[in-house]
C-alpha cells in the first residue's frame, strides 16, 4: 500500500480497519469530507477490515441530517461504529452525544473551519461523557486514531478524537498501519467476543441506565489486557445491561472531573453490573490509556502521553496551546540564545477529557514560574475560557523553584507564517509584565475567516423533478413557504429552509390572509374609492376568498379594477395583491436542504389540522440496511400521518408513476385538511444521473420497499375505499407481506429482546430455508437409488450452462449415477464439504464475470477459508470466446469465471476428476467442440464409461420444430395466459407469442435484488404494433396512449421499425391491452417472428399525393402477406365463454392454413421498406427487400421500384461467419406488380433458407450462398417475368427533416425530435400529455418515422396558430438541439430486451451531452453526423449503417465502428472493442476537432474517416470483418 499523505487518510484507514461501520459525514453527498474521500476508495476496493472479515459498510450522511441518530442501529445491532466528520456537526448533535457516550462508538472530528479552526466546538461538549483525544502531527493522527479505537473497545465508552487538518499539511508522509500492531493493540480476539449479546433498549433520548462497569476483584497493570479489566458481555463494550433500581436515576453526565479530587470518579458514561462491577471511572479510562500507548511504544517506539512537554527541562516560560500549534512549535524550536523566548516549553494535551490535573502538574518542570494558556475559540460564552480555568484549577497547587505558578489567559485568533515571531513576542512581553493582562487578544480574531467559503444549502438538481410538477399543476396558485431563496433578513438559510419555521410562517400568512379578507370586506362598505366599481367586486370576492376555483377566477378582475381606481385605499390593498389567490400551499422535506429534525415539521402539520399540504423527499436508496434502520425510513411517515385519520396520504415516485405524482398532488391540493405526500427520488450523490435514479427507484417499488398508494379519508363518504394501492406488480407480494408483517409485530411485541433480529433476519431466512428445503428434497428423492452421487451446480445467464448441466445429470442418471442439478446460488454452501462428486459449469459474463445465478455462490467461496473439500471430487468446464476481447491484455477474461472456480476448489483441498473443460464459440461446433472432449473423461474417472444399453437421447426441440408442432402457432398459448401461478409463460410459447406481436421479457433492473427476496424475475410482455407505413389517425394514437397507461409502464416507444411498441405489460393484462390494439382497429399480428413485419414507408410531408400512392402499395403489399391462421383471433380477441368457436375435426385439430408460409413459416424474420429518393431515412439497403420508389416522367406520382434484396442487420460479436449486410440490387419492376415480386422473394427465401442454424437463416445468408444472380433467377421463375434495368436515383440523406413544412396541397405538417422514440411524461417534458391533447383536437394524421421521431401531418392552415401554440406550450416545437443528437438513433437495451449486453436508449443521450461541448468548440453544432447505439449486436436501430456506432459488448463496454456511409449506403468497421466511457470520448474529441478542422467541403463525417486512413471501407458485407483497425488476436 502507498504511504499515507495527510492526517485525514490516517484516520480514515484506521477507523474502516478497526470497524463494523463507518458512518461517513460530509457538506453533501457529492461533497467530500477530509476523510470521505478514501473512505470510498476502501470500500469501493473492497478492501477487507480487521474487525469484521468482509470490508466494512461506509454510510455517507448530509452534515444537515441528524447524523449521529444513524449511529444508535447499528450500535444496538453489536457492531463497532466510527464515525468521521468535521467539527460544524457536533453541536447540534448534543442530544445525541450524551446518549452515544455510553457506547464504545468512536468520532473522528477535524476542526472546522480549514486554516482558521475553531476549538469551541470541542469545548462546548467536554462535559457530553467522552473522552476526548487530540493529534497534532501526521503521525500522532494514526496512532491517537487506534488508540481512540482500542480506548473505546476497552472501555466501553465513546471517544472523539479531534485534530486539525491544516496543522499537519506540510508533514511527511508516513508509511501504512501494521496490521499486526493494529491488531494487537485493539486486541481484536477479545474485541470479537463481545459481539454476541445485542443491545434490547430501544429509546434514543433518555437515560436507560445502561452502564460500563469493571471488575472490583481485578486490577489493571499497564500494558495488561482488556480481559485483566473490563468484563465483557456486553454488545460491544462487554457489558452486561442493567435498569437501576427504585427511583435513583444513573450518573450524570455533566460531573465535572477535576484534578484535585484523588477520588475516583464516575464517567458519563452509565454502566452495568456484573457480581463484582463497579462503575468505569476516570482511574480506569487513564489506566486503560497507558496500557494502549505501552503497546504502541514497545511496537514502534513512539511514546504519548496525557500531556506532552516538549522544550528544556530549566524552562521558565511554558505556553499552553489549545489550538494549532504547528506554527509555534517551527518558531520555538528556531529560537535564537539572545530571544526571551528560548527558555520557553510548549504543552498540549493529548488527552484532554477526563482532566488529570496531577499528570499536568507533573508534566511541567519545577522552574516553571508562569505558563501563558493561548485557547483557540472562537465563541466566547464566558470570560474566562474553559482550559484556563482547567489549567488554574491544576496548577494552583504546585510547586515553583519561585513560588505558586502564575496562569494567563490569551484568546489565539489566526496567524500567518510571517507574524508568529512577532506574536510571540507579545505573549512573552505581556508574560513578563508583573502584572500580566489576562484575555489578551493574539492574532486577528476575524482574519482567514472571512475569506473561507462554506458550503451552503442548495436544492440537488435531481430534486427538480417534484418542483417542477408542482409548477406545472399549480401555476401562479403555488405557494413553497420554505424555498430557499426566501428573503428572512437575519436568520440562516438552514432554519428558514427547515419544515418547521415554513409551517409556522404558513400560520402567519394564513393569519395576514384572514386579516386581509376582514379589510376587504370593511373597504367594500366604504365609500373611499374613486369610483363604486371595485365595491362591488371586492364585495363578490370576499364573499368566495376561501373558495379556490371562485376566488382565482375573480382575483385577476378584482386587481384590474383596483389598478384602474387609483384611489389611496386601492393602492393599499395592491400591496398585497397575492392574497387576493387561494394559494395552493406547501411545505417541502428534503434531507438535502429542507431537513425535518424528528419529523417534527410532520407533527405539528398534522396535529395543527389546517389545511397545509407537505411534499417529504426521501433520497435513501433502497438497501439491505435502509430497510433496518427504522430511524430513517421516511415511508413510516405515511403510516403516522394516516393513524392521525384526518390528513390525506400518499406515497409516490416520480421514476415509477408519473401520473400517479399527478393525481397525488391534485388530490392533496383539494383535500381540506392535512396533506402529506411522501416523495421517492433515491441517489448517493446529489449529481447522479436520472438513469441512476430510475434504477434504484424501480428496486424500491418492485420489491416493496417503497409502496406506491393514496389514502383518502373523504373517499369514504362516496362510498369508495380509502386506500388505493397504487404498485401493480406488488399487490399480491404485498397482502401476503402485510399478512406476515402482522404476525412478525405480534411476535416481536411479546419478544422485544428478539425484535431487531426478527425483522432484519427474516428475508435470509425465508432464502436459506428455500434452500435447504430444495437440497433435502433432492436428497430423499436420490436415497432410493443406487450408484455413486454426483452434484451438479451451473451457473447461466442465456441457457447453455444451465442445458448442458441438465442434459449431463440426465446422462448421468442412465449411467447408474445419482445425480442432482441446481444452480450455483440454489445451492446450501455448507453442504459442499460433505459432497462426494461435484461437477460446476459455468458460462462467462460480462467483463469476465460470474452469471447472475451464481454470484453469490462465487462470492462465498471466494472469500471463505473455513471450507474444506478434501474429500471432494470435482470438474469443472467453462463456456467463452476466445475471440470476444481482441486486445491481448483482455484475453485473461476468456472463460475466467471457470478457471478461477477450479483454482479455487482446488486450493480448499479439493481433488480433481478431470482438468478443466473448456468450451469455446470460435470452435466449429462453438463450446459442444471442447464439451465433447470434456465428458468421456468425467465418465471415465467416475468408472461409468463403458456402461452399454444407454438409451439414445432424443434431438433438441429447435424452432422449427416448436412451429411445426404448434398447431399455426396456437401451442398452449391460451392455457399459460390462465395460469396464475407465475407471471411467464413456457419457452415454447415464448417463441409462438413473437408471431402474435408480444415477447416476454422481465425488468433486468430488478432481477438480481427479485432473486434476492426469493422472488421470480419480474415478467412482463412487450407488445408490438402492426403499424402499415407508420401512419396512425387521431384516435388511433389516443387509443395507444390509453393502453401504455392503462395497461404497460406509462410510456410509448416509437421503433426504428415505424410503430409503436409498448413495455411493462404483465401478463393478467395482455389479453386486454391486444384488444384494446384491436379497438383502435389496429393488431399485432406479424409484427414479429419468422414473418414478414411491419412495412416501411417514407413519412415524406412534403409530398402527400405520392406519400398516399406509396402508402396505399405498402398496405397493399402487407395485407398480401400476412399470415392466414385464425389463430391470434382466438386467443386475444374471442371471449372464452363464447359459442363462436373453430369447428373442430378429428378430435382437438382445429383446420387451418397457411398459403404462402406453410405450417413452418419463414427461417427467420423478415423485413420490407420502401424509400423514395432523395430520402433514405428508411435505411433501405438494410433490409431483407428494399424498395426504391421510381417517380413517373411528371415526377408527380408513382411507377415503379428498384428493387434490392438481402440487406440484414444481425450479427453475433466476434463470430465472424455472421455480418451484417447491405442489399443487393435485382432490378425494376412496375409499382401494380411489386406486391407478387415481394410474394415470390419472400418464397425462395421459405425454400431455399437455413432452417438448421438460425444464425445463417436470414436471407442475405441465402444469396451470398447461392449468388445474387442465381437468386434473381429463382425469382424470375416464380414470377414468370423478368427484372428490367433498375432507374437512375440519388440519396442526400437518411435522417429526419425536421421542423414545419408545407405540401403540395398547402396543408401543413411538422415534423418534431422525440429523443430515441421514448413517449413519456417527465417534470422537465410533459410530452406524453401533450400528443395525448394534441391528438383530441388535430384532423391530420401522426407519421411515425423510421428513425424514431414524428410527424404531425397534415395541418391545415386554419388550426395552425392554434397547433403552433400547443406545440409551444408542451415543449414540442424545441428543435435547437445539435446535429448529433438529431441524427443519433438508440435501440431499448436495458432493462427490458433479453438480449441487451449493455444500456442504449438509456445512455446514448448522456454520452451525446458529453460531447456536444467538443462540437460546440469546433464549431460543429449543427453538422449533422449520423451516430447510432445498441445494446446487442442483433443491430435493431440499424448502428452497422451509421458514420459512427457504439454497440453493446459488456455493462458499461462498447465496440466502436466508424466509417458508414452517411446516405446509408456503406457499412461501417470496427475500430475498437470492448471500450469503456472514458475511452470512447478520448477518441472522439480529438477527432471531432480533425474533422473540424481538415474536412473537406462537402464530407461527411463516415466519409472523413476513411479518406484520412483511421478506418477501411467495408466493401460488402462479407467484407466487414476483414482490414479492421483492432486486430482480434487468437493467443489467449
Amino acid at each position: 500500500m502507498a504511504s499515507t499523505k495527510t492526517a485525514g487518510e490516517a484516520v480514515a484507514r484506521i477507523a474502516y480497519l478497526s470497524s463494523h461501520v463507518v458512518l461517513s459525514i460530509q457538506p453533501a453527498l457529492a461533497i467530500d469530507s477530509e476523510f470521505s474521500s478514501h473512505l470510498h476508495s476502501y470500500s469501493t476496493a473492497r478492501i477487507p477490515g480487521l474487525v469484521v472479515e468482509q470490508a466494512p459498510e461506509v454510510v455517507a450522511l448530509r452534515q444537515n441530517v441528524d447524523p449521529l441518530l444513524s449511529a444508535f442501529q447499528p450500535l444496538r445491532s453489536g457492531k463497532f461504529v466510527a464515525v468521521t466528520t468535521s467539527s460544524s456537526v457536533l453541536l447540534p448533535s448534543i442530544p445525541h452525544l450524551y446518549k452515544l457516550a455510553q457506547y464504545p462508538v468512536v468520532i473522528h472530528v477535524s476542526l472546522h473551519h480549514s486554516s482558521d479552526p475553531d476549538y469551541s466546538d470541542i469545548t462546548a461538549i467536554r462535559h457530553s461523557g467522552f473522552v476526548f483525544l487530540q493529534s497534532e502531527t501526521l503521525q500522532e493522527a494514526h496512532d491517537i486514531a487506534l488508540t481512540a479505537h482500542a480506548l473505546a473497545i476497552k472501555s466501553g465508552k465513546g471517544v472523539i478524537h479531534f485534530f486539525d487538518p491544516d496543522n499537519s499539511r506540510e508533514d511527511s508522509p508516513i508509511e501504512p498501519e501494521d496490521s499486526d500492531l493494529v491488531r494487537d493493540v485493539l486486541e481484536l480476539d477479545t474485541a470479537r467476543a463481545v459481539l454476541k449479546s445485542p443491545d434490547p433498549t430501544t429509546s434514543l433520548y433518555v437515560d436507560d441506565g445502561r452502564r460500563v462497569t469493571t471488575s472490583e476483584d481485578e486490577t489493571l497493570t499497564p500494558g495488561g489486557s482488556q480481559s485483566e479489566g473490563l468484563t465483557t458481555k456486553d454488545a460491544t463494550s462487554g457489558a452486561v445491561l442493567e435498569k437501576p433500581s427504585g427511583g435513583g436515576s444513573s450518573v450524570g453526565s455533566s460531573v465535572r472531573e477535576s484534578s484535585t479530587d484523588s477520588r475516583p470518579t464516575i464517567s458519563s458514561a452509565t454502566s452495568i453490573e456484573s457480581p463484582t462491577s463497579r462503575p468505569v471511572t476516570s482511574d480506569d479510562v487513564y489506566e486503560f490509556l497507558e496500557a494502549i500507548w505501552l503497546k504502541i511504544d514497545r511496537a514502534t517506539g513512539r511514546s504519548y502521553r496525557m500531556f506532552e512537554y516538549t522544550g528544556p527541562e530549566n524552562a521558565e516560560y511554558a505556553l499552553f496551546i489549545f489550538g494549532s500549534t504547528g506554527l509555534f512549535v517551527d518558531e520555538l524550536g528556531a529560537a535564537k540564545s539572545s530571544e526571551e523566548f528560548v527558555k520557553c516549553g510548549l504543552i498540549t494535551a493529548r488527552l484532554y477529557r477526563p482532566w488529570n490535573g496531577p499528570r499536568l502538574a507533573e508534566s511541567l518542570p519545577t522552574s516553571v514560574r508562569r505558563v501563558a494558556v493561548l485557547e483557540q475559540i472562537r465563541r466566547k460564552t464566558t470570560k474566562w475560557g474553559p482550559l484556563l480555568l482547567d489549567v488554574l484549577t491544576s496548577l494552583r497547587a504546585k510547586p515553583s523553584a519561585s513560588g505558586s505558578v502564575l496562569v494567563v489567559g490569551h484568546h489565539l485568533g489566526y496567524i500567518e507564517a510571517a507574524t508568529v515571531h512577532q506574536a510571540l513576542r507579545g505573549i512573552f512581553q505581556n508574560l513578563s509584565l508583573e502584572t500580566p493582562y489576562q484575555n489578551l487578544e493574539v492574532g486577528s480574531p476575524d482574519g482567514q475567516r472571512q475569506a473561507l467559503i462554506q458550503h451552503s444549502l442548495a436544492q440537488p438538481k435531481v430534486e427538480s423533478a417534484y418542483m417542477k410538477i408542482l409548477d406545472q399543476v399549480f401555476g401562479e396558485r403555488l405557494y413553497l413557504a420554505n424555498r430557499l431563496d426566501a428573503a428572512n433578513a437575519g436568520i440562516s438559510a438552514i432554519i428558514t429552509a427547515s419544515p418547521e419555521y415554513g409551517f409556522g410562517s404558513l400560520l402567519a400568512r394564513r393569519d395576514h390572509r384572514k386579516r386581509f379578507i376582514d379589510d376587504a370586506k370593511v373597504a367594500a362598505a366604504t365609500h373611499d374609492f374613486a369610483t363604486d366599481v371595485p365595491r362591488s367586486w371586492l364585495s363578490k370576492w370576499a364573499l368566495s376568498a376561501e373558495d379556490d376555483v371562485s376566488a382565482n377566477a375573480i382575483a385577476p378582475e378584482v386587481i384590474s379594477r383596483l389598478s384602474n381606481d387609483g384611489s389611496r385605499l386601492a393602492s393599499t390593498l395592491l400591496e398585497s395583491k397575492s392574497l387576493f389567490f387561494k394559494e395552493s400551499q406547501w411545505l417541502i422535506g428534503s434531507d438535502a436542504w429542507a431537513y425535518d429534525l424528528g419529523n417534527s415539521g410532520v407533527h405539528h402539520v398534522l396535529a395543527s389540522g389546517a389545511n397545509v399540504n407537505m411534499l417529504i423527499i426521501d433520497s435513501q436508496p433502497w438497501s439491505e440496511r435502509a430497510a433496518a434502520d427504522a430511524a430513517r425510513r421516511k415511508k413510516d411517515i405515511g403510516l403516522y400521518a394516516m393513524n392521525f385519520g384526518n390528513a390525506y396520504v400518499a406515497s409516490v415516485a416520480v421514476y415509477s408513476s408519473y401520473t400517479q405524482v399527478l393525481e397525488a398532488m391534485i388530490e392533496a391540493d383539494k383535500f381540506k385538511g392535512p396533506s402529506v405526500i411522501l416523495a421517492y427520488l433515491p441517489y448517493n450523490k446529489e449529481d447522479d444521473s436520472p438513469l441512476t435514479v430510475l434504477q434504484e427507484t424501480k428496486k424500491a417499488v418492485d420489491l416493496g420497499y417503497w409502496p406506491l398508494y393514496r389514502w383518502n379519508p373523504d373517499n369514504e363518504e362516496n362510498g369508495e375505499p380509502n386506500f388505493s394501492l397504487d404498485s401493480e406488480r406488488i399487490k399480491q407480494e404485498l397482502e401476503e407481506f402485510l399478512k406476515r408483517d402482522n404476525h412478525l409485530t405480534q411476535l416481536m411485541n411479546r419478544h422485544p429482546k428478539f425484535a431487531a433480529n426478527l425483522s432484519e433476519s427474516y428475508g435470509t431466512e425465508v432464502r436459506a430455508l428455500q434452500k435447504r428445503r430444495a437440497k433435502d428434497a433432492y436428497d430423499t428423492m436420490l436415497e432410493s437409488l443406487y450408484g455413486a452421487p454426483m452434484t451438479i451446480l451451473f451457473a447461466s445467464d442465456n441457457g447453455n450452462a444451465e442445458s448442458l448441466a441438465k442434459r449431463l445429470g440426465n446422462r448421468g442418471k442412465a449411467r447408474g449415477l445419482k445425480t442432482m442439478v441446481m444452480a450455483m446460488d440454489d445451492y446450501p454452501l455448507e453442504d459442499l464439504p460433505t459432497e462426494e462428486n461435484v461437477i460446476l459449469l459455468t458460462s462467462t459474463a460480462g467483463q469476465g464475470e460470474f452469471p447472475q445465478n451464481g454470484r453469490t455462490f462465487w462470492d462465498a467461496v471466494k472469500d471463505t477459508t473455513e471450507l474444506d473439500l478434501s474429500r471432494v471430487k470435482y470438474s469443472v468446464f467453462a463456456l467463452g470466446d476466445s475471440h470476444y476481447w481482441p486486445r491481448k491484455e483482455d484475453k485473461h477474461y476468456y472463460n475466467k469465471p471457470g478457471k478461477d472456480l477450479d483454482a479455487r476448489i482446488a486450493f480448499l483441498g479439493g481433488q480433481k476428476l478431470a482438468d478443466i473443460g473448456l468450451g469455446d464459440d470460435q470452435d466449429p461446433d462453438s463450446y459442444q467442440t471442447g464439451y465433447a472432449e470434456w465428458e468421456p473423461k468425467l465418465w471415465q474417472a467416475l468408472g461409468v464409461d463403458k456402461v452399454e444399453g444407454l438409451p439414445e437421447e432424443p434431438p433438441p426441440i429447435t424452432n422449427e420444430d416448436i412451429k411445426i408442432q404448434s398447431n399455426f402457432l396456437r401451442g398452449t398459448i391460451a392455457e399459460g395466459l390462465d395460469d396464475t401461478s407465475t407471471g411467464a409463460i413456457s419457452a415454447s410459447d415464448q417463441q409462438l407469442t413473437k408471431f402474435h406481436g408480444t415477447y416476454m421479457q422481465d425488468d433486468r433492473d430488478l432481477r438480481d435484488d427479485r432473486k434476492a427476496q426469493g422472488l421470480e424475475p419480474a415478467y412482463a410482455f412487450m407488445i408490438r404494433c402492426r403499424l402499415n407505413g407508420g401512419v396512425a389517425s387521431p384516435s388511433q394514437w389516443l387509443q395507444m396512449d390509453l393502453i401504455s397507461s392503462s395497461y404497460g409502464n406509462e410510456t410509448m416507444k416509437l421503433t426504428t421499425r415505424q410503430t409503436f411498441q409498448f413495455h411493462g405489460v404483465v401478463k393478467s393484462k395482455l389479453k386486454s391491452a391486444m384488444r384494446g390494439i384491436n379497438k383502435a382497429l389496429m393488431t399485432t399480428i406479424a409484427a414479429c417472428g419468422d414473418v414478414n413485419r411491419n412495412i416501411m414507408v417514407s413519412p415524406l410531408p412534403n409530398k402527400s399525393a405520392f406519400h398516399r400512392d406509396v402508402h396505399h402499395i405498402s398496405a397493399k403489399i402487407s395485407d398480401h402477406l400476412l399470415p392466414s391462421t385464425t389463430a391470434y383471433h382466438e386467443i386475444w380477441l374471442k371471449d372464452n365463454d363464447s359459442d363462436d368457436k373453430q369447428t373442430k375435426v378429428a378430435g382437438d385439430a382445429v383446420i387451418d392454413n397457411e398459403p404462402l408460409y406453410g405450417p413452418t413459416y419463414l427461417p427467420r424474420k423478415f423485413k420490407i421498406t420502401i424509400a423514395v429518393p432523395p430520402h433514405n431515412d428508411t435505411d433501405v439497403y438494410a433490409h431483407d427487400i428494399g424498395l426504391i420508389a421510381i417517380k413517373d416522367a411528371d415526377g408527380k406520382r408513382l411507377e415503379g421500384f428498384n428493387v434490392l434484396v438481402g440487406g440484414g442487420m444481425g450479427v453475433t460479436h466476434n463470430n465472424k461467419k455472421t455480418y451484417p449486410r447491405t442489399g443487393s440490387m435485382l432490378g425494376y419492376f412496375s409499382a401494380s406488380q411489386i406486391h407478387i415480386v415481394c410474394e415470390k422473394i419472400m418464397l425462395v427465401q421459405r425454400d431455399h433458407g437455413d432452417r438448421k442454424n438460425r444464425k445463417h437463416a436470414r436471407l442475405k445468408y441465402t444469396i451470398d450462398d447461392m449468388g445474387v444472380n442465381v437468386f434473381r433467377s429463382k425469382v424470375e421463375e416464380l414470377l414468370e417475368s423478368k427484372f428490367e434495368e433498375a432507374r437512375p436515383f440519388e440519396f442526400k440523406s437518411n435522417i429526419d427533416t425536421f421542423g414545419w413544412q408545407k405540401d403540395e396541397f398547402g396543408t401543413n405538417h411538422f415534423l418534431m425530435f422525440i429523443e430515441n422514440g421514448r413517449v413519456e411524461d417527465t417534470a422537465d417534458f410533459p410530452m406524453k400529455t401533450g400528443l395525448r391533447e394534441i391528438a383530441k383536437v388535430h384532423k391530420g394524421d401522426f407519421r411515425l418515422t423510421p428513425n424514431q421521431h414524428l410527424c404531425l401531418s397534415g395541418v391545415p392552415d386554419e388550426d395552425l396558430e392554434m397547433m403552433k401554440g400547443m406545440l409551444k406550450k408542451y415543449k414540442l416545437d424545441n428543435l435547437h438541439f445539435s446535429g448529433l443528437r438529431l441524427s443519433s438513433s438508440a435501440c431499448v437495451a436495458f432493462p427490458t430486451c433479453g438480449l441487451a449486453m449493455a444500456e442504449s436508449e438509456r445512455y446514448l443521450p448522456e454520452l451525446i451531452t458529453k460531447l456536444e461541448g467538443c462540437l460546440e468548440e469546433n464549431g460543429l453544432r449543427q453538422d449533422s453526423i449520423v451516430m447510432r447505439m445498441t445494446g446487442c449486436p442483433n443491430g435493431c436501430a440499424r448502428p452497422w449503417l451509421a458514420e459512427v456506432a457504439f454497440v453493446g459488448k459488456a455493462y458499461g463496454a462498447y465496440n466502436m465502428y466508424l466509417g458508414g456511409g452517411y446516405h446509408g449506403q456503406r457499412l461501417n468497421k470496427l475500430y475498437r472493442s470492448s471500450i469503456m466511457e472514458e475511452e470512447i470520448l478520448g477518441i472522439m474529441k480529438p477527432l471531432l476537432k480533425r474533422y473540424a478542422l481538415e474536412r473537406q467541403e462537402g464530407e461527411r463525417f463516415g466519409d472523413f474517416v476513411i479518406r484520412i486512413g483511421m478506418i477501411k471501407p467495408t466493401k460488402e458485407g462479407r467484407d466487414f470483418h476483414e482490414d479492421v483497425a483492432e486486430e482480434e488476436s487468437d493467443a489467449e
